[in-house]
């Protein structure tokens, strides 16, 4: 059964939610989430600023938001590069998860690294991972990996290891430019190479337990 097509006053305040979020993308490429404000919004598009309100609670309503919409669009980057073997697939998404982050630093702060982004009441795991589908894509992937042999262990902890590894290496890009990394991609997949050879070469335990590759390593 279809669902019911959308009243004109549907489409017209859609389409105006839209028209904000895309100003407040814009405003936060251009100034950091700083010059995220109800005001510098309305003044981009003409409005009233009481007229936000009708769309957003306040700043942190327009931050959630923004950054739901900021998962999407790198989920359809991640998704775009997908092939037939796992391994390759995970290392393509790290890849262009480190793109986005590199071509996008002020949103990948505001996303990733704004602390109000993530501290709202409604915040739980399940709420982050349903509206994360960029990690769940990871983690189907890494789950097909071990199906087929490629790695060993928990396919959370395996997600969680690379994501944190590739997340540390964009975020010290992002914030120390004048520190000598070399080329920024070229950087970044050296990270990913490095952290990929370590989840294949030993069978990774669940978060909480050390783990073999733990308790083996030796100076």
């Amino acid at each position: 059964m279809n669902a019911p097509a959308m009243s004109r006053r549907e489409r017209q305040k859609a389409d105006t939610r839209a028209e904000l979020l895309s100003a407040a993308h814009e405003l936060i490429a251009e100034e950091g989430y700083e010059g995220l404000t109800i005001r510098k919004l309305a003044e981009m598009l003409g409005y009233a600023p009481m007229s936000v309100y009708s769309y957003f609670a306040d700043t942190e309503d327009i931050l959630l938001a923004v950054a739901e919409d900021a998962f999407a669009t790198l989920a359809r980057r991640v998704a775009s590069r997908q092939t037939d073997n796992p391994l390759e697939s995970i290392r393509r998404g790290l890849n262009e998860y480190a793109a986005f982050a590199i071509e996008n630093p002020n949103e990948y702060i505001t996303v990733f690294m704004t602390p109000k982004a993530h501290q709202h009441e409604d915040e739980t795991f399940d709420t982050l991972k349903k509206n994360n589908p960029c990690l769940n894509l990871l983690l189907s992937q890494i789950d097909a990996a071990v199906s087929r042999g490629q790695m060993k262990g928990d396919v959370f902890a395996i997600g969680t290891m690379l994501w944190a590894t590739i997340h540390g290496a964009v975020s010290l890009l992002i914030t120390f430019p004048k520190f000598p990394f070399g080329e920024p991609a070229v950087f970044a997949d050296r990270m990913i190479d490095a952290c990929m050879r370590s989840v294949i070469d030993c069978e990774i335990a669940p978060l909480g337990d050390p783990g073999e590759c733990a308790t083996n390593f030796k100076l």
